[in-house]
């Protein structure tokens, strides 16, 4: 089965999903228990595939709790960071879902026994609260045990109809292609945007491969506003030749999707010693300063929100902001997320971001801060994108590149907004496109209509305005006019104008004369 067969299958079997359930759980809330019933089907899976050691005498959701020892138990906890009992399967559970009058308090009792297997172990950080969202008691369910269980049954069966063989060898990646279709389906019922929680992964495809561009290895690659986890783990499908030495590290406001990041980790099989999520305000209640710098910085953070700002006066003071001699606006937070990622970029390393446009022309605090990112030769590149590449936004947003190690004082500007392809809802950009952008940004050429590299000079003359337009004409593609023939053309129909209005008069001078 093609990667495009799979994901329209994938697509119909949701869908069905929500068909079952329709009318009794909202579609966004609908969507958490589809992700983490699609979470528990994996670890499940994963578990009894390490249990078993690739002996096929051995099939584990057929063994009996009571043969599991407490050295079996540790030494599982130890490796993979959890442990699950037979019974507590997801094969066994969804296989008797139906008939199961104890299917929601059973469920909540095994992924409460889930996390707390790990509790005292170094993987307790990482499967603590993994299943908050996932709340099987919920009168979002419905208002009976009964009508609980039965929408449970329909999520189960629903997910573990799907038949795609092992989670790995899928040809499509399934967590983020489930992400996907539900946020493109509900995000605009969900009273929030959708492009908060999830950068699509052609999107992602292209900021991870900025970030990593001509690196043999990195230390760690980092995300300040992970969201799901999406633009990280991009760095482990597309660079497998690459050594990510120490992991993959996020931080994460929004406590559901701190989950779902974690989740996803666990998805792609990356171990609990190989990531650290955590949950908490970036700009406010930063992680990881101890782990800096890093060598790969990808990051999709909010557009424009609000921050504390200058009603901190300590923040001007904060290593991260003090060498730009100003704070982002109250009202703006985004310089304070990038200057947050140029703080935590090793000298070698690169960070893609991507922008609100408006941060690289505005005056006042934004344009101080992009003279000291211009006048200290950190910003490598700024590429403008088609608009409507994101579930819940419109706005044609722009990637800044930012680096420590550059040879020269130019800048790069990329105008890639004529690159798409149009779909249903939103567009895309192809590997066409994406290839077409790096070749340009590993040139560094200038290319009419598309790429030109600006001396800093220049900049600082245009007032360190960064948007591409101000550097990259646009293609014109309206019809060229030939005045001359234009004219004659002109003079010609004035003419049969004249000679019409003419024959017209003789016509009605005609008629007079015959009346009279």
């Amino acid at each position: 089965m093609t990667s495009t067969q799979q994901r329209a299958a994938l697509q119909r079997q949701i869908w069905q999903i929500a068909n079952d359930v329709r009318g009794s759980v909202d579609g966004w809330d609908f969507k958490q228990y589809v992700l983490g019933t699609l979470f528990y089907r994996f670890i499940s899976e994963n578990f009894a595939s390490y249990i078993e050691g690739g002996d096929d005498s051995i099939h584990y959701a057929a063994l009996s709790d009571d043969i599991i020892t407490d050295d079996i138990k540790d030494d599982a906890i130890k490796t993979k960071g959890y442990f699950i009992y037979p019974s507590q399967l997801f094969a066994n559970i969804a296989n008797g879902a139906n008939t199961n009058e104890s299917l929601n308090t059973d469920l909540a009792n095994i992924f409460s026994d889930i996390e707390n297997s790990a509790n005292g172990y170094p993987s307790e950080p990482d499967i603590k609260g993994l299943f908050a969202d996932f709340d099987t008691t919920s009168n979002r369910l419905g208002n009976t045990v009964k009508d609980k269980n039965l929408r449970l049954a329909a999520v189960l069966k629903g997910v573990a109809a799907l038949n795609f063989g092992d989670f790995e060898g899928s040809q499509i990646d399934l967590f983020g292609d489930a992400y996907e279709f539900l946020i493109s389906n509900y995000a605009a019922n969900a009273g929030k945007s959708g492009g908060e929680f999830f950068t699509p992964q052609h999107v992602s495809k292209l900021i991870a491969q900025l970030a990593m561009h001509k690196q043999t290895s990195v230390n760690k690659i980092y995300d300040p506003a992970a969201g799901s986890g999406s633009l990280l783990l991009q760095a482990k499908k597309h660079f497998d030749a690459h050594i990510i030495e120490e992991g993959f590290f996020g931080q994460e406001i929004n406590h559901t999707t701190y989950n779902l990041a974690r989740m996803n980790m666990f998805l792609h099989n990356i171990n609990y010693d190989k990531f650290n999520m955590m949950l908490g305000n970036t700009l406010t209640d930063p992680h990881f300063g101890e782990d800096k710098p890093f060598d790969a910085i990808v990051s999709n953070p909010p557009y424009s929100v609000k921050w504390i700002g200058s009603d901190d006066p300590t923040l001007i003071n904060d290593e991260r902001f003090a060498p730009a001699g100003v704070l982002a606006p109250k009202s703006k937070a985004d310089f304070a997320f990038v200057l947050h990622a140029l703080s935590y970029l090793s000298s070698r390393g690169r960070a893609a971001i991507v922008c609100f446009p408006g941060i690289f022309y505005r005056g006042g605090a934004e344009q101080k801060i992009r003279k000291y990112l211009v006048d200290n030769n950190y910003v490598e590149t700024v590429i403008s994108l088609a608009p409507n590449l994101f579930y819940g936004t419109t706005i044609a947003v722009t990637i800044l590149v930012l680096s420590k190690h550059k040879s020269d004082t130019t800048t790069q500007f990329i105008d890639a907004s004529g690159l798409f392809k149009k779909e249903t809802n939103n567009n895309t950009l192809t590997d066409e496109h994406i290839q077409k952008i790096m070749d340009v940004f590993d040139s560094k050429e200038n290319v009419d209509h598309l790429a030109k590299s600006v001396p800093h000079e220049d900049i600082a003359a245009n007032d360190y305005n960064l948007s591409v337009s101000s550097y990259v004409t646009a293609l014109d593609t309206r019809e060229v006019i030939d005045i001359t023939t234009l004219n004659a053309e002109l003079k010609t129909t004035v003419t049969k104008i004249d000679q019409l209005r003419m024959d017209i008069d003789a016509i009605v001078a005609e008629i007079e004369g015959e009346e009279a």
